[in-house]
């Protein structure tokens, strides 16, 4: 009971501190530490770990939208996870059907008026979890106030080749010609197209990497790494990473 009171004054604490003129609009976050916190439970399936992260996703949803953040971009499932053991691959695709239906009429995605889009090579995953998407997708297309991404099937390299191949075929189809690429033609031929860079890049679980996560997207980015295991994430550690991202001078180019 004393530990919950401490909480709420630590995070009301962090809170209050908080500009709410500096708030990035688009946060990124990998979601690291959901096969490591099963593996720290003793015998939990690996699934259940993916499962309490789903959950912690909701979360920092809510946490979003209760701060003004306009969008949150997730690393959900890289092309490299396709080569993780048969049982949790198949139980991570009906983790997501499961999911992605209960956003078709989600009372959270329909009241804050949030789009839904999964950005990656969706024709690598099985029909059922491609129907899924698509029926969440279509659920929320028509909103434009606050957007949730979700990266499956997502690789950042095979990102910038795909959107290379686009502009050579635009190209030799002669819709466009080589003096007209650069920077902005690159970023409109990406899985994430009409969407803002991240601000900031949250990654939990204490490693230091991008893990090819929005590798193009991510040359402004602020990065904070944290220790929490993702299902253990609390708001306060949500806070402190916002709170660090308005501390710093952001420079760009330097």
């Amino acid at each position: 009971m004393g530990e919950n009171i401490l909480y709420r004054i630590y995070d009301w604490y962090i809170s209050r501190d908080l500009d709410p003129n500096k708030m990035p609009k688009h946060v990124a976050i990998i979601m690291d530490g959901n096969r490591r916190y099963a593996r720290l439970q003793g015998n939990v399936d690996v699934v259940k770990g993916h499962e309490l992260g789903a959950d912690t996703l909701e979360k920092v949803l809510d946490w979003s939208i209760e701060l003004g953040i306009e969008i949150i971009t997730v690393y959900a499932f890289s092309t490299e996870n396709f080569n993780r053991p048969k049982e949790e691959v198949e139980g991570l695709m009906k983790l997501f059907i499961y999911n992605f239906k209960r956003l078709v009429n989600h009372e959270k995605i329909h009241k804050n008026e949030v789009r839904v889009k999964v950005v990656g090579r969706t024709e690598l995953l099985p029909d059922d979890v491609k129907e899924a998407i698509k029926e969440a997708e279509d659920a929320s297309k028509h909103y434009n106030k606050r957007f949730l991404n979700l990266a499956i099937g997502y690789d950042g390299r095979l990102e910038i080749i795909d959107s290379f191949k686009k502009i050579i075929e635009q190209v030799q189809d002669g819709k466009i010609s080589i003096d007209d690429v650069d920077e902005e033609l690159v970023s409109k031929n990406l899985y994430t197209e009409g969407i803002d860079d991240p601000n900031l890049i949250i990654r939990t679980s204490g490693e230091e990497r991008l893990s090819g996560f929005l590798l193009w997207q991510s040359s402004y980015s602020e990065l904070y790494f944290c220790e929490t295991l993702w299902p253990d994430l609390r708001k306060v550690d949500f806070l402190r990473a916002i709170r660090s991202y308005q501390a710093r001078e952001r420079r760009f180019g330097v």
